[in-house]
């Protein structure tokens, strides 16, 4: 469903009790939310509409609202960093705008458009400016969701929706330096199969991983590692992120087969690879044929790719009675080539030369 409404300029409602802002030191994730949001309305007559900023603050939802009953939202993640220059930096924010709608699209949301999506979060972190972070790994959280408003029970689309944007300030994700984290392969449940909504970053997906994830952590693992869903031997997914595996000088990451998500991370990660020359392949892999290349050598090094952590290096992975130790307790010299790459561009630190950020 696609609106072809235009969107009117912005109106700005300054909040009148400004936060104080918390001690840089304790940020976390997701912990706290800056003075304003951005708020747009759609109906079916109007398309989407009356696009604001607005105190930060609760909404208010009928307890029939068709969010709550059939789980119709998606929703973002991206950053805004602060330069060594002062600038503040977007990154790559034209691929989230992408992929939100490609998520809409599979759960029969309209459309958004591409550019004023881009330009309204700029224009949120532009009024927000001063809870951008410049401490050492920090950076401005930002969360674009769509949420399905219409009151009244009854299983078809909403004729109503909002769409918000929010802002947290976030410390540096990895405090004591990029350990690498400890992976259990799940056998037993799955979260997506082809044909699903794998592909799209709607709340159920998630939902559907967090008992994993609780039996994960009872293992005394970080992350869970995801088969498939039909035959649960291929590889698709750690936790909330993309996963790529070095093999005999090899750099494999499982291909998008419809389950999994297109990470705006992978994509920056593999343009880098190939732009250095190393090969990088997408295709599917069995968990059985990771533990083979273990057993001879071969597996090198493993890591996790997404908005949060960048990349999360692997240092073991679990998998029924086969225990693989990846590297030797610290970061591998690719996953931290990576790191330094994405974050040097994403913080203005290294040259931008693939045009990725766009400065607010």
């Amino acid at each position: 469903m696609t609106s072809t409404t235009q969107i009117p300029a912005i109106r700005i409602v300054r909040s009148e009790a400004m936060k104080p802002k918390p001690d840089p030191k304790e940020l976390g994730f997701g912990r706290y939310f800056t003075d304003h949001m951005l708020l747009v309305d759609y109906t079916d007559e109007k398309g989407w509409h009356d696009a604001r900023i607005v105190p930060y603050g609760p909404f208010s939802l009928d307890p029939s609202a068709m969010v709550f009953h059939y789980g119709q939202t998606v929703f973002e993640g991206m950053k805004a960093f602060k330069a060594e220059d002062g600038r503040i930096l977007l990154f790559r924010p034209d691929r989230n705008a992408a992929r939100f709608n490609i998520s809409c699209e599979r759960l029969n949301i309209p459309e958004f458009d591409e550019a004023f999506f881009v330009e309204a979060i700029r224009k949120l972190v532009e009024v927000e400016a001063s809870w951008v972070p410049d401490a050492e790994g920090s950076s401005l959280y930002i969360r674009p969701f769509v949420i399905a408003t219409e009151a009244g029970l009854g299983v078809r689309p909403s004729n109503r929706y909002l769409f918000s944007v929010i802002l947290s300030p976030s410390g540096a994700y990895y405090s004591s330096g990029l350990n690498p984290v400890q992976i259990r392969v799940e056998d037993a449940y799955v979260r997506s199969v082809r044909g699903g909504t794998g592909f799209a970053k709607t709340a159920g997906n998630y939902a559907a991983s967090l008992k994993a994830q609780v039996i994960a952590k009872k293992d005394h693992c970080d992350q869970v590692l995801w088969l498939d869903g039909i035959e649960q031997r291929y590889i698709e997914e750690v936790g909330s992120m993309n996963v790529f595996f070095k093999v005999a000088g090899e750099v494999i990451t499982p291909e998008l087969n419809g389950s999994i998500l297109d990470g705006i991370t992978r994509q920056s990660v593999m343009h880098l690879l190939r732009s250095w020359g190393i090969p990088v392949t997408e295709r599917r892999i069995s968990i059985e044929e990771l533990a083979e290349a273990y057993k001879k050598g071969e597996l090198e090094e493993a890591f996790g790719t997404g908005t949060a952590a960048v990349i999360s290096p692997v240092g073991r992975l679990s998998w029924k009675d086969v225990d693989m130790r990846i590297g030797n307790g610290s970061i591998g010299e690719l996953s931290q080539r990576l790191y330094d790459s994405i974050t040097g561009i994403q913080t203005g630190k290294l040259e931008d030369s693939f045009g990725w950020n766009v400065p607010v």
